[in-house]
């Protein structure tokens, strides 16, 4: 499996916060059966200023520190960039990172509002010859409101990447909720860990393979950790990629189910 989106790297971001907590993030990892990490901190102006060439330079670090230590996983860069001006300038001048140095770019909307003019930005990126992957939206406070919007991005060719413990409820049941549309519905490209750290967040993709297996069957879930990451970090064009599945009559998820059947 391929995590494409892991706060790995030490003392960069709110993720580990040491080459220790790093290392035991990495061996979870490939205990869960993860051979390639994204390590992806986060770019958020006035917040976490990481630049290309420092987030680069921290992954050869880290992935050097691994091979001492025997752990199998290879490292590839990334980072989850917030709203900033000029995106496509500076994914061009190496400023910002996309995965593994391909046209696929993580993207996380603000948490508690929704941006103004996400659409217009996601396009422009697209006209640019990017294809940016929003990064949990079953988590964002304002996807009730907007997930018809999340909906129309990825008809029109923007990934959603849906948070592998999500779905088994490790971000509460409303994430939990939403996870399951984004996945039940076809409306989910890839799944990634997020993970922040060993055990409040830990890179554990496994668990989402197998719940979002229940959801769409074990072809689909193979696609999101495995076939779709792979031709991403290859830079492969993304209407080479397995398409999504049709989506099928909406329905509750799993565990809306569950709470229908006890009211």
């Amino acid at each position: 499996m391929l995590d494409l989106h892991c706060h790995l790297l030490p003392a960069i971001d709110d993720g580990a916060v040491d080459l220790a907590m790093s290392l035991e993030m990495a061996r979870i990892a490939v205990a869960d059966g993860i051979t390639v990490t994204a390590c992806t901190p986060h770019i958020y102006p006035g917040m976490y200023e990481n630049k290309g060439p420092d987030i680069r330079a921290a992954i050869v670090s880290l992935q050097a520190e691994l091979d001492r230590e025997g752990i199998a996983l290879k490292l590839v860069e990334g980072a989850d960039v917030h709203l900033d001006q000029g995106l496509a300038a500076g994914i061009r001048d190496g400023r910002i990172p996309t995965l593994a140095g391909s046209r696929y770019l993580l993207f996380e909307p603000p948490h508690h509002v929704a941006p103004p003019r996400l659409e217009d930005t996601m396009f422009e990126l697209m006209a640019a010859g990017y294809v940016p992957v929003v990064t949990h939206p079953e988590r964002l406070t304002w996807v009730e409101q907007h997930y018809d919007t999340f909906v129309r991005l990825a008809g029109r060719g923007v990934f959603m990447q849906v948070t592998s413990g999500a779905l088994t409820g490790r971000f509460g049941r409303r994430a939990q909720y939403w996870g399951e549309r984004f996945v039940g519905e076809g409306h989910c490209h890839i799944l990634a860990t997020d993970a922040h750290h060993p055990t409040r967040r830990p890179p554990l993709l496994a668990e989402g393979r197998e719940a979002a297996a229940r959801l769409v069957g074990a072809e689909e879930a193979g696609h999101m950790v495995v076939t779709r990451p792979a031709a991403m970090i290859a830079n492969a064009r993304a209407d080479t990629l397995p398409s999504l599945p049709a989506p099928a009559m909406p329905k509750p998820p799993r565990f809306w189910q569950r709470l229908l059947r006890s009211a």
